[in-house]
This record gives structure tokens, sequence and C-alpha cells, in this order.
């Protein structure tokens, strides 16, 4: 196995495009023709992402009142509440060849992912720590916060090969400059037609653009990225 490897950014593209995208890197590393890849995307659409499970479903009352805020509903297979996506988020896949000698996949695999978006937030001076975030989204024990409040989701697949290899799939959600309000709304809208008490706060969330003076690019966003992914490889 060469330690093959493939970056990919997207701007501007649509959610289904973007888990398109994400489904042909995996099968590439499923095959053997990468080692790692690292999917980075920002959607053009406002899409609700909807787990996969009976627990959430696109009935037609929900369906027509989030056309009626242009909000589209896709699902996905991992993640376990919905996850709403916009021009103000920039999501990351990494896929990888995990170690035959690897333990505890889950833990390692978030905990990576989580040490790589620390050092991306030490680059803005900001510190970044790890913990649930009652009252958010989608909410885990490895969001992403800063100053309590969460400011990135992430979730986890985990596949095996017909060769019994593991292959890890690790997925961050890292809102940029988006309207918080606007961005709970559908969620809560979720929330009430699926007949889930809980409902999401606003107030618990924030987004990079609160924490800079100046906002890099997208462009400048994703340079950043990954390189915190390549000097997190170089260190371990």
């Amino acid at each position: 196995m060469t330690n093959k490897y493939k970056i990919v950014r997207l701007t501007e593209t649509t959610v289904s495009n973007a888990f398109d995208k994400e489904a042909e890197l995996l099968k590439q590393v499923q095959e053997g023709k990468l080692q790692q890849a690292l999917l980075l995307w920002q959607p053009s659409d406002k899409t609700v992402v909807l787990p996969a499970s009976k627990k959430w479903l696109a009935n037609p009352e929900l369906v027509s009142q989030l056309e009626q805020d242009n909000w589209l509903i896709l699902p996905r297979r991992t993640g376990g509440a919905p996850v709403p996506q916009t021009s103000g988020v920039i999501n990351l896949s990494h896929i990888y060849r995990a170690q035959s000698d690897s333990k505890d996949l889950i833990k390692q695999g978030y905990k990576s992912l989580c040490d790589v978006l620390k050092h991306f937030f030490s680059g803005f001076d900001l510190e970044a720590k790890t913990h649930a975030t009652p009252h958010s989204y989608c909410d885990g024990d490895y969001n992403v916060n800063l100053d309590g409040k969460k400011i990135i989701g992430t979730a986890q697949r985990i596949l095996t090969t017909k060769t019994q290899e593991k292959i890890v799939l690790v997925q961050a959600c890292i809102l940029i400059n988006v309207n918080i309000e606007e961005l709970v709304h559908p969620v809560n809208l979720c929330y009430q037609l699926n007949q889930h008490e809980e409902r999401i706060k606003p107030e618990v969330h924030t987004c990079l653009q609160q924490h800079c003076s100046v906002l890099p690019t997208t462009s400048e966003l994703y340079d950043r990225l990954v390189q915190s992914f390549i000097n997190y490889q170089r260190q371990t």
C-alpha cells in the first residue's frame, strides 16, 4: 500500500453533490486506491440533513414548512439529530485506513479530529475545548466549543473492507458566518413536527465571525484547515 492521499475543495456546491463526492472518496479508500482523503466543502443551498432513522421523518408537513423558507431535506447515515447546512458553514470529511493495532477507533477518531480543529483555532489565538453543549443541535461529547459555546459538531462512521480492514470517516461542521437564529429555526421545526419535546437554543452556539476582527476568505480557511491536518500528522 502506497501512502496516497487526496484533498478535494468544493465551494458553493449543493449538499447532495458534496455527499456524492464524499461517497466517491470513501470508495477509493475502501478499494485501496487512496490511503486517506480530505474533503472540504461549503454549501450553496439551505438544507436540513436528517439522520437515516425512524426517529426523524421528512413528513409532508415538515417538508412543506421548510420549503416556505427555501430549506431542502436530505438523509445521511451519520449523525444523531438534524444538522442545518447553509453557505456560512464549512464542512470537512476525513477518510482514512485505520492502523491495524487500533483498539478504540471511535474515541481515537474523534480525539484526533478535535485535536486538529483545536490547532486550527489556535491560529486565530483562540482556545477551543471539546465537550458536550446542552441545547445545541446534534449535541455530543465531541463538540468543539469557544467560550463554552458550540462552533463545531462532529460525527463518525466506521466501515470494514472485505479484507477486514477498518475505514474511518470523521466529519465536522464548522460555523463560520451564520445567522444563528435562522440556523436553529429549521432544526426546531424538525423536533416539533417529529413530536420531540427538546428544543435547540441559539444562544449556546457561536461562529468564527464573532471571534475575528477580519474573517479570512473561504479559500484561506481551507488552507488553514489543510495545514492543521498536515501539522498534526507530522507530530503524531
